[in-house]
C-alpha cells in the first residue's frame, strides 16, 4: 500500500501534519509493506529535512499514491482522482463555503473519508481539541494578565514548542480571590485542566465555588447538568436535555457572579439554551472579566463572542453595556479570546499528539479489514463517485455547488 503526506494548501497557512517523521518510520516499522511518500513544504513545521534525514521519501507527485493523509482541506485543483483522502472536509454540516469541494470529490470519484466523522460508539475517535483546550486555556490567562496588568506571557505562537510555552506559566500571577469556571469535560475540557493543573490554583466543587470563601484562586469544572435546569420544575435529565435541549434554560448566573474568568469548552447544539445573554452581562453583579471562548460559536450561548479572533490579534473587548466590540482593557469590557484555529499555535505538539491517535486508532482499521465500520461510517463519498448511504443528505448541497 502506498500512501501519501500532503502538503498543506489553505489560507491561512496551516502548519501541522497528520503524521510527524517519526510517526513515519514507527508506520514502517509497523507495516513493512506500507510505502510513504512526504510532498515538500515550506510550510509545515516538520522540514522536510527531519522526513528525508530519517529515511522517509519526498515526493512532489502523487498521483501513484493509493491514499493521501492531510489536514485541512484539500484544494480542487489539487484533487487526484479515483484515490481515497482523509482529511476534515467540512462537508457534513452543509457547509456552504464547501460545497464545490465536495462536487468535485464525487465528479473525480474520490473516497473520502473525513477525520471528524471517525467514531466508535458515537465517541469522535480522533482530532485536535486537546490542543485546543491546552492553547485555549493558556490564551485566556494570557488575556487575564493583559486584562488586568499583572503580568505578560509570551503568544503560544511564538514559542517553540509546549514546553517553552508551560515555562512562560511561572510568570503567572493571581490575586488570592481569584476564581475560574470552566464549563466542558470532554477532550477539550481535559486539555484546559492540563494548563490548570501547572499553576497555583485550586480545584473546587461547584457547591463550595459558589459558597465558599477561599484564601487562594480556585476553579471548578462544570458539566452540562451544572448550569442546566428544565425550566418546569428546576430538575436535570440527561437524556433529554440531549436530545434536544428544549424546555431547559441556564443557570450559568449564579456562577458568573462568583467567577471573574470563564474557559468555555462545551459542546453546544442548536436549540440548547444560551449559556449567558448580552442581557446577562448588564446585570450589576456581573462578575467574569475574562472569558475564554474556546468552542468559538459565534453569535452563539456564549454572548460576548462576537467574532472569533486570529492567533495574530487573539483579544478583544465587549463592552457589556452596548453589547459592542471595544478594547480590551476598558473598564466596562470583557477580555475575550476567540481564536478559532488554536491547535495550529503548537502544531509540532498538537500533530504529534494527533498522529498518535491516528496510528492507534484509525490507520489499523484502515490497513485492516474494517469489521467493525470505523472508516466506512467516515465515508462521506465512494470510489465509484457516489456519497454513501448516511450522507445521501448531502446531494442537494453538492450537485447545486
Amino acid at each position: 500500500m502506498k500512501i501519501g503526506i500532503l502538503r498543506e494548501t489553505k489560507t491561512p497557512p496551516d502548519e501541522r501534519v497528520p503524521l510527524s517523521p517519526k510517526h513515519c518510520l514507527q508506520l514502517q516499522k509497523l507495516y513493512p509493506e506500507l510505502d510513504i511518500a512526504v510532498q515538500p513544504s515550506p510550510i509545515r513545521k516538520f522540514a522536510d529535512h527531519e522526513y528525508s534525514d530519517l529515511g522517509i521519501k519526498l515526493q512532489e507527485d502523487l498521483n501513484d499514491r493509493d491514499i493521501l493523509l492531510g489536514v485541512k482541506e484539500v484544494k480542487i485543483e489539487a484533487l487526484i482522482p479515483n484515490k481515497t483522502y482523509l482529511f476534515f472536509s467540512h462537508t457534513f454540516k452543509l457547509q456552504p463555503y464547501n460545497a464545490k469541494l465536495l462536487r468535485a470529490i464525487l465528479e473525480r470519484k474520490i473516497r473520502l473519508v473525513d477525520y471528524e466523522l471517525i467514531k466508535a460508539d458515537g465517541h469522535r475517535l480522533i482530532g485536535f481539541g486537546r490542543y485546543a483546550g491546552i492553547v485555549g486555556c493558556y490564551n485566556g490567562f494570557r488575556a487575564f494578565g493583559l486584562k488586568h496588568s499583572l503580568y505578560n506571557l509570551k503568544p503560544a505562537h511564538s514559542c517553540h514548542d509546549r514546553k517553552e510555552m508551560e515555562a512562560e506559566l511561572h510568570k503567572v500571577s493571581l490575586p488570592t480571590n481569584a476564581k475560574v469556571v470552566l464549563t466542558g469535560c470532554g477532550r477539550v475540557g481535559h486539555g484546559a485542566r492540563e494548563i490548570l493543573d501547572l499553576l497555583p490554583i485550586k480545584e473546587v466543587s461547584s457547591s463550595d465555588f459558589l459558597t465558599g470563601t477561599f484564601d487562594q484562586p480556585v476553579f471548578t469544572q462544570l458539566d452540562v447538568e451544572d448550569y442546566n435546569q428544565r425550566s418546569s420544575d428546576g430538575l436535570f435529565d440527561k437524556a433529554e436535555f440531549y436530545k434536544s435541549g428544549k424546555g431547559y434554560e441556564s443557570t450559568f448566573m449564579q456562577y458568573a457572579k462568583k467567577a471573574d474568568m470563564y474557559v468555555a469548552c462545551h459542546y453546544w447544539a442548536g436549540g440548547s439554551p444560551f449559556i449567558f445573554t448580552k442581557a446577562d452581562v448588564k446585570d450589576p453583579d456581573w462578575r467574569i472579566s475574562v472569558v475564554a471562548d474556546i468552542s468559538c460559536d459565534v453569535a452563539g450561548p456564549v454572548a460576548s463572542t462576537l467574532r472569533a479572533s486570529t492567533i495574530a490579534s487573539p483579544f478583544y473587548g465587549y463592552h457589556r453595556q452596548t453589547g459592542e466590540e471595544t478594547e480590551v482593557t476598558n473598564t466596562e469590557s470583557i477580555a475575550v479570546m476567540a481564536v478559532d484555529n488554536l491547535p495550529c499555535e503548537l502544531p509540532r505538539d498538537a500533530s504529534v499528539d494527533f498522529g498518535n491517535e491516528l496510528i492507534d486508532k484509525v490507520l489499523p482499521h484502515l490497513f485492516g479489514d474494517d469489521n467493525e465500520g470505523i472508516i466506512a461510517g467516515a465515508s462521506e463519498t465512494s470510489l465509484e463517485g457516489i456519497l454513501t448511504a448516511p450522507f445521501a443528505y448531502l446531494d442537494e448541497y453538492a450537485r447545486n455547488a
